[in-house]
């Protein structure tokens, strides 16, 4: 008999509760969800009030038999699955699947996990909460709904095995709206002035910058003709007290941000690492929106600053969450144990726990106290000023702990002390000078920008962030990628106070712009799905449509609104427009006419193929077949002009002879390949098709022979088709189409003819894994 069962949803933190409950207690992991909504009929009685139909997944049947005998033996079941509507519903999941009593079952939360917090968890039991469960299944049927219609309907009018999702084809909206506010931005260039005084007697300099921006060349020719002989005066001087403020405790998107920012992390990756740090007990539940820390939390922090810092660093704050939708009074992410700074543990979990401890404490800091100065001096023949800016500070308070970044691609430059002035005394310019610049669009967004205008929109909760952004990667509907800028003439005009009667020099300086990092682009097949859906379901894409959604979960895990009525509602509309569009709309391969070919006149078109973004020339209906042709990486249908789609033309192209037989370079399914004795060869990412030359060709045939030499191991001219070979993996046999793993015990290499066969003769045979359409 066990007196009390605790189920939790993971080993990690089973392994961190086992340590504080005595031999009373046994502890155990669900390992996630035990069961999820069936995949055949949709998994949804629609006809029935939205009735779920659940089944216990093949990988889970194990590991419930066990709960199942377990907890028919405990005399108390205590499940301590998470505090939010996910957990509850697994909570739900478990009681359903285990067949639980009622009266057997105490359900517990706490959103750390130490001592305390669980038996203080245990003195204060709570039955299963339905209405958090109904928030969490409500999600996942309309989810459910919305992916298993737009899907199959995506599949016949725009490309096979795409799908659709309520809230990741809105993140995606968000990412091409931006792209194409990018490409339609119109760059202008303007004149940016900024001088260099000598200060009286001391002869230091002083920068200064005008405060007007010039939009015409001549504009700013005309400005330093007239600064040329001007006389220059301080015409005033303005200090202020100023103070920085530290940003709240981390929330699930701050941290999220902060972490991409600071530390390199992608979203999936902080979560996956948070999660690590929850479950052996050093952090705070990580899936949260407020912002609050508990008493103690404050407390703790308090004596951490006033030990380490003095008090006058100590500034005790409450913060209130500002977050559109806000949910769950959870608290904010913190340390567990505030007095720790560190922790043992891999570099990722080190870096994140020192963030979220800095963060924390700063927190509860005083502000930083700064001194603003604004010089503000005079041109005698014009009525522009120049104005030098700078900033000292008088007191670091919070700073001394962290500073918050941006997502700002180029930072204001750090503004220091100015050298000691006076008003109305005279200063000479040693040099001024106008430089070329350009306005920019808006920025791409990074993962952490994107995460950050979701909650701005109220799209998404905390703990579908992470998932989202990666499903739109997974299905590459988006791609991340880091891309080169390029280059730009500038004009720098400069007049010199050694020379005033010189001409106003004039050089032309090449920079870089326009590089990516880590920046979020979305693929043609995203823009047409886009495209598609915003042409249909409007409502769908539309921003607060997808946050109404949230606050009607809001409200039904409030018990406020009934789960099934507030499906319904939307489930008949949607229901009739996925029909009306598959039987009215017309196929989507975001199709563009780009011209003629000049050669033969036939038009030249580029759209979505079977195996992604292609040309075509020609029309169906020719007599002579139409030709197609693969886009290059890093193309795209909606920026493809009819000269770059004439050049995929030109392949597959004859680069010679080698070896007496030809050598051809074309694109194919997997990108550019040389092609030599019916075998293909991958060109590298530096070699373009429509340049690579024999030579180039014959290396890389070469060094592919080398690499197929260098696989096989063994061959047995009894049976030509068996094989010993390296793989990415280590050694294997290879026979008949099937790979076999060889034992640690054999030597790959000394392996006999026969030693091989027993080794197949003794594999069994795999399950099929073919799936059904």
């Amino acid at each position: 008999m066990i007196e009390n069962l605790v189920i939790v949803e993971s080993p990690a933190k089973a392994k961190t509760i086992e340590r504080f409950l005595g031999k009373e207690f046994v502890v155990k992991s669900s390992f996630g969800h035990v069961r999820d909504l069936a995949k055949k009929n949709l998994g949804i009685d629609v006809n029935n009030e939205f009735k779920p139909e659940y089944i216990v997944s093949v990988d889970k049947k194990k590991i419930v038999k066990e709960l199942k005998d377990l907890a028919k033996k405990a005399t108390t079941v205590w499940i301590a699955s998470d505090e939010d509507r996910e957990g509850e519903a697994i909570a739900w999941h478990l009681q359903e699947v285990l067949n639980l009593d009622e009266k057997k079952i105490k359900r517990i939360v706490f959103h750390e996990i130490t001592k305390d917090a669980i038996l203080k968890a245990i003195e204060n039991p709570r039955s299963i909460d339905t209405n958090l469960v109904n928030a969490q299944q409500a999600r996942r049927v309309l989810d459910r709904l919305v992916g298993f219609e737009l899907s199959p309907l995506l599949w016949k009018k725009v490309k096979p095995s795409l799908s659709a999702g309520r809230v990741q084809s809105v993140a995606v909206k968000l990412i091409v709206e931006r792209e194409r506010e990018i490409k339609a931005f119109d760059s202008k260039s303007f004149y940016k002035v900024s001088g260099q005084f000598f200060t009286p007697g001391e002869n230091q300099l002083l920068k200064a910058e005008l405060s007007k921006k010039f939009n015409a060349v001549e504009e700013a020719e005309q400005f330093l003709e007239k600064c040329r002989d001007s006389e220059f005066l301080v015409n005033s001087i303005e200090k202020k007290p100023g103070k920085k403020s530290p940003a709240a405790p981390f929330t699930t998107s701050t941290l999220q941000q902060e972490a991409s920012r600071k530390l390199g992390f992608s979203v999936a990756q902080t979560m996956a690492v948070a999660q690590r740090l929850y479950e052996s007990g050093l952090i705070t539940y990580m899936r949260t929106d407020s912002v609050n820390l508990s008493g103690l939390a404050i407390s703790t922090a308090s004596e951490e600053i006033k030990s380490s810092f003095g008090d006058n660093y100590l500034k005790i704050r409450k913060y209130k969450t500002k977050a559109k939708g806000a949910q769950e009074a959870h608290e904010a992410i913190r340390p567990t144990y505030i007095s720790n700074r560190t922790i043992d543990g891999k570099s990722q979990e080190k870096r994140l726990y020192e963030l979220i401890w800095k963060r924390t404490i700063a927190s509860q800091m005083s502000d930083a106290l700064l001194e603003r100065t604004n010089i503000n001096i005079s041109i005698s023949k014009s009525s522009e000023h120049f104005i030098a800016s700078g900033e000292v500070l008088i007191f670091d308070g919070f700073l001394k702990v962290y500073i918050e970044s941006t997502d700002d691609d180029i930072e204001e430059e750090a503004k220091g002390l100015l050298p000691p002035m006076k008003e109305n005394a005279p200063l000479q310019y040693k040099s001024i000078e106008a430089t070329e610049r350009f306005t920019s669009p808006s920025a791409r967004y990074t993962e952490a920008s994107l995460v950050k205008k979701m909650e701005e929109l109220g799209i998404g909760r905390p703990s579908t962030y992470a998932p989202t952004i990666s499903t739109i990667q997974n299905r590459e509907y988006v791609i991340k990628e880091t891309r080169e800028g390029l280059q730009r003439e500038i004009t720098i005009l400069t007049i010199s106070g050694d020379n005033t009667d010189s001409a106003i020099g004039k050089k032309l300086k090449k920079e870089n712009f326009g590089s990516e990092k880590s920046k979020l682009f979305p693929t043609d097949i995203g823009s047409i799905v886009n495209d598609f859906l915003q042409q249909h379901f409007v409502d769908i894409m539309n921003y607060n449509f997808t946050a109404s959604v949230e606050k009607e979960f809001d409200e039904i895990a409030a018990g406020k609104t009934d789960w099934a009525k507030m499906i319904g509602t939307f489930y008949g509309p949607f229901h009739k427009k996925v029909d009306d569009t598959m039987e009215t709309s017309e196929k989507s391969k975001g199709e563009k006419i780009l011209g003629d070919d000049p050669a033969t006149g036939k038009p030249i078109s580029v759209k979505i193929g079977r195996f992604g973004p292609m040309v075509q020339m020609g029309e169906a209906d020719d007599e002579e077949k139409p030709r197609f042709a693969s886009l290059l990486k890093g193309q795209s249908i909606e920026t493809l002009t009819l000269e770059q789609a004439l050049d995929l033309f030109k392949l597959p192209r004859s680069l010679g002879q080698y070896e007496d037989l030809e050598v051809t370079v074309a694109i194919g399914r997997f990108g550019p390949y040389a092609k030599h004795n019916n075998k293909f060869y991958s060109l590298q990412k530096e070699d373009d098709p429509h340049t690579v030359t024999l030579e180039r060709a014959i290396e890389l045939i070469g060094i592919k022979r080398v690499e197929e030499k260098n696989r096989i191991i063994l061959e047995y001219k009894d049976e030509p088709g068996l094989l010993v070979l390296n793989g990415k993996y280590g050694p294997y046999i290879a026979f008949n189409k099937k790979n076999y793993k060889i034992p640690k015990s054999k030597t790959p290499a000394e392996l006999t003819l026969e030693e091989c066969k027993e080794i197949i003769e003794k594999t069994p045979d795999k399950p099929s894994r073919k799936r059904k359409k």
